[in-house]
């Protein structure tokens, strides 16, 4: 059984910023954010879809993304992004630094010795397994931007066209076309198909920015739906036989859902997460929510070499934008100090007040 087990570790490729799931042995890479890795499993399969379903004005989910891009950046595993809205350029350069090692460490030291409920002391904040001797996520400063040197030393492809001529027989819209080609051609270039044998094995990211927005839309709105969700269907063969994840924010508020498009995406996706945002809602102003800025809920979560996908261990998932960081959390409900003396006081005004107020209490009243 050892013996076996050991061969079945050989087998695991080391690649930088990669570890095994405990689950099922499947390589995983992170988010760039460790708390959401816990969330989904420990991190995104190789060869998987994740899809973040932006919130209304696009802050948070452009976020999640800038972390996706530096984790790559910082393991140095090689990234694609994509956009039609933004210069792709614009993202990379709003980048976070990463914070070092050093005092990451002493930060989780200092977490683990807060003092805290009694009821969420065995609540692991990070994922535990094993990742050998290479370190496994990173955390990111926001407040300063990656520096110029690292992002040049990076090996970083953009993609955005603004003027596409040409006609195809696949899409109506020829970005989708174009896209598909860069990401297909990228593939092969770089030997991230798992039949090649390059020198060294690395991990292309891709990062798709706001997929299906106002830019992608074709003259019909079914037409526009019919793209989309082709594109995602030919990206899913690719990444299937290839070293490579896919990160991609879509605008769901803006889609007419009359024929259940947003289903159908989190269908063709491997794991899929929505994003609501308290910014202009009666929740932003709801005692219970003052500390977060919105809810995350997780749709769907990858099933790749298993038999069944994993249910999330939480599902009351609430995310918060500080000035440095980035932060998903469990929501829990604040301890009501001012209630319990309120109720003191109302049972003390009850027994004055009651049938036996004119009388003495014994001591087996109540």
């Amino acid at each position: 059984m050892a013996s076996e087990t050991t061969r079945l570790k050989n087998k695991i490729p080391l690649i930088a910023g990669t570890k095994p799931s405990v689950k099922n042995s499947q390589l995983l890479i992170s988010t760039g954010i460790p708390s959401l890795d816990h969330m989904i499993g420990g991190g995104l399969p190789i060869g998987s879809i994740f899809v973040i379903e932006e919130d209304k004005y696009d802050l948070y989910a452009k976020v999640m993304l800038k972390y996706f891009i530096a984790e790559g950046i910082v393991t140095s595993q090689p990234v694609l992004v994509a956009s039609q809205d933004i210069q792709p350029s614009r993202l990379i350069s709003e980048l976070p630094a990463v914070v070092n090692d050093s005092d990451s460490q002493a930060k989780a030291i200092n977490l683990e010795q807060m003092e805290i409920a009694w009821r969420y002391q065995n609540m692991r904040v990070v994922d535990s397994s094993p990742t050998g001797s290479q370190v496994f996520g990173h955390f990111y400063d926001l407040t300063k931007s990656m520096q110029h040197e690292v992002l040049e030393q990076a090996d970083i492809k953009e993609w955005h066209q603004d003027d596409l001529e040409g006609q195809n027989s696949m899409f109506e819209n020829i970005a989708y076309a174009d896209l598909l080609h860069t990401i297909q051609k990228t593939l092969h270039d770089g030997k991230y198909s798992v039949n090649e044998t390059p020198e060294k094995r690395k991990i292309l990211r891709i990062a798709i920015h706001s997929l299906g927005s106002r830019l992608w839309l074709c003259n019909r709105i079914n037409s526009s739906h019919r793209d989309l969700l082709k594109f995602l269907y030919c990206l899913r063969a690719l990444l299937r036989n290839s070293y490579a994840v896919g990160l991609i924010t879509t605008p769901i508020n803006t889609f007419n859902n009359t024929d259940v498009v947003v289903e159908k995406i989190e269908h063709m996706s491997d794991i899929a997460i929505r994003l609501e945002s308290f910014a202009g809602s009666a929740k932003e102003t709801n005692p219970l929510f003052k500390d977060y800025h919105g809810l995350l809920y997780i749709n769907k979560l990858s099933a790749l070499n298993t038999l069944a996908p994993q249910c999330p261990q939480f599902r009351d998932l609430v995310f918060k934008l500080r000035r440095k960081k980035f932060i998903i959390e469990i929501l829990h409900l604040p301890p009501e100090f001012a209630d319990t003396t309120q109720r003191e006081q109302d049972d003390t005004i009850i027994s004055d007040t009651g049938c036996m107020s004119g009388s003495r209490k014994s001591a087996l009243d109540f």
